[in-house]
């Protein structure tokens, strides 16, 4: 079993920087592949990034060239570093953990545990 629970979210300006971190208890984090996910006001929730067990990472088109997620399996936690934020960013960010470790994965459904969600809220 694995808990997690994510932090670092807040309001921002248009163009602003956040950090979010997602902290793991139960297990290593070394044992997943690791994923952010969001959920806006009235949408389905949307893949933002994965990051596997040795680093290979995905991301949604929307996150490109702006979002990085990093990991440091040390202190178990994971970061996503979002830049040159929008107003469609604006939405609850949710940590997930994913068994399968050796790949990182965009499929919501493949992610075994879930944080409880950081709210990012983008004013243009």
């Amino acid at each position: 079993q694995v808990q997690l629970v994510e932090s670092g979210g807040g309001l921002v300006q248009a163009g602003g920087s956040l950090r979010l971190s997602c902290a793991a208890s139960g297990r290593t984090l070394s044992s997943y592949t690791m994923g952010w996910f969001r959920q806006a006001p009235g949408k389905e929730r949307e893949f933002v990034a994965s990051m596997s067990n040795h680093g290979t990472t995905l991301y949604a088109d929307s996150a490109k060239g702006r979002f990085t997620i990093s990991r440091d399996n040390a202190v178990s936690t994971v970061y996503l570093q979002m830049n040159s934020l929008k107003s469609e960013d604006t939405a609850v960010y949710y940590c997930a953990a994913d068994k399968t470790y050796w790949v990182p994965r965009s499929q919501a459904n493949s992610y075994d545990y879930w944080g409880q969600g950081t709210q990012v809220t983008v004013s243009s």
